[in-house]
């Protein structure tokens, strides 16, 4: 990482805690701060253990479906280096990067990093789009928070889908051969982009080939480990979704837990984190905790509120930063530095 891109994260970083702390003051209840009770923390931990070892064995389910040895431990380090990757770089760039670095130091083929990585967003989008249409549905007719989700959603699946299909259309007709006429008017017109030349036109035929290579091991696929990936998708997903309202639900045992309490304690904090990937500054940069403030704060009781937003962003960001740290943290920053391994660079 650049001294520049350094300055940037470090400035996001201060910002984000800024915010917070404006927030909190804004929000600090008259009696204090409450503490919040040992069973909270425990069941907050247990939703974080849950959200990462479900990551992990849709991991290690899909690369079995596709007939890819991968063990259980590199499987969670891989989740784990790209969750403190993408904490620290803008709109969670250096996720990918990171993982496949980590899969390349497990010994992965090149082509089947490139095939788990593209498993790994394809049944992500998916079970996104079954919680979020079913969370739709269940909580239809409660505010605006459903229409917000059903944007978010719909926004991130026409990205995720829009370039997926690009990708398969150029990996059909572009994958070998010289740069296409577009590359080389693009790289003639555009100044910023005038050392663009056959060499990196090869590195993204690389890719290409893998995103070919995974859409025909896909067709391919054992559909009983896809089928187990895919549920833990699911569940990785609802686990996210139920850190705020568990929170609040156990910290506060007279929150009037009914559909229309509950549609925003789901809802808002789902589209804060996946709407965040297009702020682009590490972290937010600050606009989650101002979000949060701004659609949560009229649901959560005023006494907890401040509390509610510390301990949620720690148990849905800080902690996933220390944990990816000590756990993968040296390949993450390898990744960043791009002192990745030639077999890496050849093809990232």
């Amino acid at each position: 990482m650049s001294s520049g891109r350094r300055l940037f994260t470090l400035v996001s970083f201060a910002l984000m805690l800024g915010v917070s702390g404006w927030v909190v003051a804004g929000y600090w209840p008259a009696n204090g701060m409450p503490w919040l009770g040992r069973s909270v923390h425990a069941a907050l931990l247990t939703l974080v253990a849950l959200e990462i070892v479900t990551r992990a064995v849709k991991m290690q389910a899909s690369a079995r479906a596709c007939g890819i040895p991968l063990r259980f431990g590199t499987a969670c380090r891989v989740c784990l280096a790209g969750d403190f990757a993408a904490g620290v770089t803008p709109a969670r760039a250096g996720a990918e990067p990171a993982r496949f670095l980590v899969l390349a130091e497990a010994g992965i083929a090149p082509a089947a990093r490139v095939l788990l990585l593209f498993l790994e967003l394809f049944l992500e989008l998916w079970s996104l789009v079954v919680v979020c249409g079913s969370l739709a549905l269940a909580f239809r007719g409660r505010g605006v928070t459903t229409a917000g989700l059903l944007a978010v959603v719909g926004g991130y699946s026409t990205f995720v889908l829009g370039s997926g299909a690009v990708a398969w259309l150029l990996a059909r007709h572009h994958a070998k051969g010289p740069p296409p006429v577009w590359f080389r008017a693009v790289a003639a017109r555009i100044r910023s982009l005038g050392t663009l030349h056959a060499g990196h036109w090869r590195t993204v035929q690389q890719t290409l080939r893998g995103v070919r290579a995974g859409v025909t091991a896909l067709r391919r696929a054992q559909w009983r480990p896809m089928l187990q990936a895919f549920g833990c998708s699911v569940l990785h997903v609802l686990a996210k979704v139920a850190m705020l309202p568990v929170l609040v639900v156990l910290a506060d045992p007279t929150f009037p837990f009914t559909l229309d309490t509950l549609a925003p304690l789901v809802l808002w904090p789902l589209a804060l984190f996946y709407g965040g990937v297009a702020v682009p500054a590490p972290g937010g940069g600050g606009f989650i905790e101002g979000a949060f403030a701004a659609t949560l704060s009229g649901t959560i009781p005023a006494g907890l509120f401040a509390a509610a937003l510390l301990w949620w962003r720690f148990y849905t960001y800080y902690l996933y930063l220390l944990v990816g740290a000590l756990a993968a943290g040296d390949a993450a920053r390898r990744a960043l530095r791009g002192t990745m391994p030639s077999t890496v660079a050849a093809v990232a």
